[in-house]
């Protein structure tokens, strides 16, 4: 499968950005997640990279083909990237059996292929099943109805399970009717001898135009194999199709029409259909936001075992971080058009490079609790919650005087760049402007939102991030408070904490009782992330010590 590189990727309708200047690489066999709030720019994104829409600017190579370069002129139309899609919708044809909504692509597939004598093939194929007629005969008889008749679809499906045949070989096995006669070898001899002379005839055809034919039935001519441009064969079509539904688990549902399907059963049948050209890239677009929560994770587990059978490429739209978190080998996490973070799931959880991402990613929600410097800029002292004051321990060595430097200098560099940018006259000023994330602080009387405040944050101005499982219920902690709100689910409760006129989220795991109004004492054991207030960048993730 393809890697897929991303190279200053711009795509705005007039003055407003739906992707800016976007750079990234999808190595071959990733499952992408591009998630994001809604209108972000994630569904934008796969449209640009699967040639459904075409960006303003930058170039997209897929593999070792350019299919797009604004510079160079080129745009490879969607049908030729080799890649398939799965939607929020399945657009399954109501008036199509399973087997037909799955062949429906295959017979539109038009491309330089070998060439194979699938009469030889299948006679082949016939000659070495025979060999054991007696098992034939058992797979066919364990095919029988209540009233002792033969199930012909189902014996039909054990066969091509049985033997990896085409659904027309299987027809031709049953009509022999082994299972018929008391000497099924006495049939299964003619039925041999004649598929040999059969053979003969077709190699004898060959060889008057010099050509022959390989072990798996290619033709060959003065040692080279044969190709051209070509429809599949009949036989190529089913054994696509009989392939992806042994990977999705839907070969009993063949003969059925989506109706009669439930709606995890509908959705394997369009990832069939997705996967039944064998695209290089499989792009999906929410496919499971019209299940129920139950389905929906029964398919994540699907769409996991799917990824590792196929070993495609996967690109997933979602706006839920929980599908992001559990599917994905890397996160791409999108906001205003902008690139926030590209890593796998538990970097961006346990790391997050800003406020942004730390809010996006995790449920319960992450704690956020303004703080202040106090003393120098070596010992990280924080005064926060009004009365408290704790050390600040980075788990790696920190320079915070040098960290606020960078941070200042890559401003420099980036407001220079925008500078010369805006000097090119096709420059079109950006409409929705990228702004520091606007933290929400927990508060048991809410702010409201429309008066904001003209406090402007300095150096030494931070923004803790603590995560509600690090937030424990300790009777020897350094923290007081009472239980303000309690839910509980069984094997862990989320709780809401009031402290003063804070309120913070904690998780605490056993299937204990928590009534509202008790007063606790807690503690922060585990990682707190320590955020800059004025650019809400990460500084470092430590602990605290009170």
């Amino acid at each position: 499968m393809p890697k897929i590189v991303l190279e200053h990727v711009t795509k705005r309708w007039k003055n407003f950005y739906g992707a800016d200047d976007l750079n990234m690489v999808i190595e071959d066999n990733d499952f992408i997640t591009l998630l994001g709030p809604s209108g972000c720019g994630k569904t934008t994104t796969l449209r640009m990279i699967a040639g459904l829409e075409t960006p303003t600017s930058g170039r997209i190579t897929i593999g070792d083909q350019v299919v797009f370069d604004s510079e160079k002129g080129i745009n490879v139309p969607a049908s030729q990237r080799h890649v398939g899609f799965l939607f929020q919708n399945y657009a399954l044809w109501p008036n199509m059996t399973v087997y037909q909504n799955i062949t429906f692509g295959l017979q539109n597939v038009v491309r330089d292929m070998t060439i194979y004598d699938y009469s030889i093939v299948t006679r082949r194929q016939l000659i070495k099943i025979l060999e054991n007629p007696k098992q034939v005969v058992e797979l066919i008889n364990s095919c029988k109805n209540k009233d002792g008749k033969i199930n012909e679809t189902k014996a039909r499906l054990k066969l091509i399970d049985t033997y990896i045949i085409s659904i027309m070989t299987a027809k031709e096995l049953i009509a022999l009717n082994l299972h018929k006669v008391e000497n099924p070898s006495l049939i299964a001899e003619s039925a041999t001898s004649k598929f040999k002379e059969q053979i003969a005839q077709a190699l004898e055809k060959h060889a008057k135009k010099n050509e022959t034919i390989g072990d798996e039935g290619e033709v060959s001519l003065n040692g080279e194999v044969l190709h051209k441009v070509r429809h599949l064969e009949k036989e190529e079509i089913d054994q696509a199709v009989r392939k992806v539904s042994r990977i999705v688990k839907v070969g009993m549902f063949m003969d059925r029409y989506p109706a009669e399907l439930s709606g995890g059963q509908q959705q394997r049948v369009a990832i069939a259909r997705t996967l039944a050209p064998e695209p290089k890239v499989l792009f999906m677009d929410e496919p499971l936001s019209n299940l129920d929560a139950k389905l929906r994770l029964e398919m994540r587990y699907e769409l996991q075992r799917l990824h590792v059978d196929t070993g495609a490429t996967f690109v997933y739209v979602t706006h839920d971080q929980m599908e992001a978190m559990t599917l994905a080998t890397k996160i791409c996490l999108i906001n205003n058009g902008v690139l926030q973070q590209y890593e796998p799931p538990l970097t961006v959880y346990n790391k997050p490079k800003n406020l942004f991402v730390a809010d996006f990613v995790g449920n319960p929600s992450i704690n956020f609790i303004n703080a202040k410097l106090e003393g120098d800029m070596k010992n990280i002292t924080v005064s926060f919650l009004n009365d408290l004051k704790a050390t600040f321990i980075p788990d790696e060595k920190l320079d915070l005087e040098q960290w606020y430097k960078n941070r200042d200098e890559r401003n420099q560099k980036a407001k220079k760049a925008l500078e010369e940018k805006m000097q090119d006259k096709h420059y079109v000023e950006k409409l929705n402007k990228d702004e520091v994330f606007k933290y929400k602080v927990g508060l048991v009387e809410e702010e409201d939102d429309t008066l904001a405040s003209d406090y402007i944050p300095v150096n030494g101005d931070f923004v803790l991030g603590i995560r509600p499982e690090v937030l424990t219920i300790d009777e020897n902690g350094p923290l007081s408070g009472e239980i303000y709100g309690a839910m509980p689910t069984g094997m862990e409760s989320t709780l809401k904490v009031k402290h003063g006129e804070f309120l913070l989220t904690s998780v605490v795991f056993g299937a204990y009782e928590h009534k509202i109004g008790t007063k606790v004492s807690f503690n922060v054991k585990g990682s707190v992330k320590l955020f800059d207030r004025v650019s809400g960048e990460l500084i470092a993730t430590g602990s605290l010590k009170f």
